[in-house]
């Protein structure tokens, strides 16, 4: 079994029952991700098994800390000998060291799992900000109030969402000129 499929067969038996709507976001998140793969070369396929595995640490079967990207990093890490690669963009996907900061959780996860290279960083970003709960397209603006609205201004992901945005959106404008640097466009 090839990386991609082990990653949608891990996913899907990870979030499917108990989280059916974060399994259709993930499935929206991988399809954007699939989106960007004139850009990523050789790394299409890993950023897009990162892209379905982004959010298992949801799962309830592996929640430990309740901080899904260190949960999800963890499991893929000790558990699965996942891809390095894979791991470190789970662990660190959309902005998750300014939630991990919120959290009082930064310094573990820098600490555990290095930053992949800032072109799939960007991409995943783009891939997740882009994509709604139920896993339909969106802009960033859109999916940056969607969150604040679901969790509130003043929670830990709000204030840590809104803390982002700013990297979120310029993230959004390096993937778009790579995208039309190559003469294509995001779906």
């Amino acid at each position: 079994m090839g990386l991609t499929e082990w990653a949608y067969s891990l996913s899907e038996s990870l979030l499917s029952e108990p989280l059916p709507r974060r399994w259709a976001h993930s499935l929206g998140v991988a399809k954007r991700a699939q989106s960007l793969s004139p850009i990523l070369g050789r790394d299409a396929g890993l950023l897009e098994a990162a892209a379905v595995l982004h959010d298992i640490g949801y799962s309830p079967s592996i929640a430990t800390t309740g901080f899904h990207p260190l949960d999800g990093a963890r499991f893929l890490r000790d558990q699965e000998s996942a891809d390095e690669r894979v791991v470190r963009l789970v662990a660190h996907h959309s902005c998750a060291l300014l939630e991990a900061e919120e959290r009082g959780l930064r310094r573990v996860l820098e600490t555990e799992f290095e930053l992949e290279r800032p072109e799939l960083v960007d991409a995943l970003i783009v891939a997740d900000m882009t994509t709604t709960p139920t896993g339909e397209h969106t802009t960033p603006a859109d999916r940056l109030d969607e969150i604040v609205q679901r969790y509130g201004p003043d929670t830990v992901v709000g204030r840590f969402i809104q803390r982002a945005a700013p990297e979120i959106h310029a993230a959004n404008k390096r993937v778009e000129g790579r995208m039309a640097a190559v003469g294509a466009q995001p779906m």
